[in-house]
């Protein structure tokens, strides 16, 4: 394809990275914080086409949708996607945005416009240009399926970006959407496609099935142990499955000894065991700053978004060390 790009849903951030024709799509993925967000207003894009015609002369009028770019909007988008790999996105983001003005019919001048915006934190602009690359490209396949023109085939890729970028937006139920489809037109299994339908299933309560998505993701990784492992344990714990749970989370705690969150994890775990004393060490492990925010209401709803058990486990373990009273205080 002319360059697209894969998110994979982080813990809490949101992964976009950008490729060009011929090289390896599961590169290096770029985080964006969820948390930046929250100041973010909707999408300011326009949807395409905006054009005061009859509707008789509407298909003549419109110009053929492109899969591949040229001319004017081919040099631009090839030197946007020099400076994106150069980490000039600003730049880059620019040079997208003349390049869906010169040739507003190019899937891929929009959705990589949309990666510049995620990558820039303007998550609702990069909702409306991946929109827009998604519809043109559905528009494409359906010409192609009348008159025999070459096919859009990455729609599966620009709904997982953008069920991804969903997902990290407060919209969990139209991330669902977006990648159930695309784990149906990719035909089969996907990790990152499962990474993040698994995270989409679990925000919306389907804890079952995201506890299989998570499951055949993490056998499809080598047993290399990323982050999205401790929503994997989460979620079995949310189902009773206390001691999978644990030892999950033990694999995941060796890899990241450090992360506030997998810290959070286990003194929770540890205190359904009866050992209020490990789960209140374990807590206290946590800086100050980072621990309080998990008393919390809106970042362990919100930003981390744990499951019920998860939370009222940890509950019982703030409150024992003071942290309940104390951030009344202070946050």
């Amino acid at each position: 394809s002319d360059g697209i790009s894969r998110h994979q849903a982080r813990l809490p951030s949101l992964g976009a990275n950008n490729q060009g024709p011929g090289t390896d799509r599961r590169g290096a993925i770029a985080t964006v914080v969820v948390s930046s967000v929250a100041s973010l207003g909707i999408s300011s894009l326009a949807p395409f086409p905006a054009l005061a015609i009859d509707d008789d002369a509407t298909t003549a009028s419109l110009p053929e949708i492109q899969v591949a770019a040229t001319g004017d909007a081919k040099k631009l988008f090839n030197e946007g996607r020099a400076l994106e790999a150069q980490g000039n996105i600003l730049a880059a983001q620019r040079l997208y945005a003349k390049v869906t003005k010169i040739s507003p019919r190019f899937v891929f001048g929009w959705s990589n416009l949309g990666n510049t915006q995620v990558a820039l934190g303007t998550l609702g602009e990069a909702e409306g240009s991946y929109s827009t690359a998604v519809d043109l490209c559905r528009e494409k396949n359906k010409e192609t399926e009348q008159f025999g023109a070459r096919r859009c085939d990455d729609l599966y890729l620009l709904l997982l970006n953008r069920g991804s970028l969903r997902l990290n937006n407060g919209d969990p139920k139209g991330a669902l959407k977006d990648l159930e489809e695309s784990d149906s037109l990719r035909g089969r299994p996907d990790a990152l496609i499962l990474q993040n339908r698994a995270r989409a299933r679990e925000l919306n309560g389907y804890y079952s099935a995201a506890d299989k998505d998570y499951s055949v993701a993490i056998s499809m990784t080598s047993n290399e142990v990323a982050p999205f492992w401790l929503r994997a344990a989460l979620v079995q714990f949310e189902l009773g499955e206390m001691k999978d749970a644990f030892n999950l989370l033990r694999r995941v705690e060796n890899r990241f000894p450090e992360a506030p969150e997998v810290r959070a994890a286990y003194s929770a775990m540890l205190a359904t065991q009866d050992d209020m004393a490990g789960a209140q060490q374990k807590l206290l492990e946590i800086p100050d700053k980072a621990r309080l925010r998990f008393v919390d209401k809106n970042y362990l709803d919100k930003v981390v978004s744990w499951p019920p058990a998860m939370k009222e486990a940890l509950a019982k373990v703030t409150s024992a060390v003071g942290d309940d009273k104390r951030a009344a205080t202070e946050l």
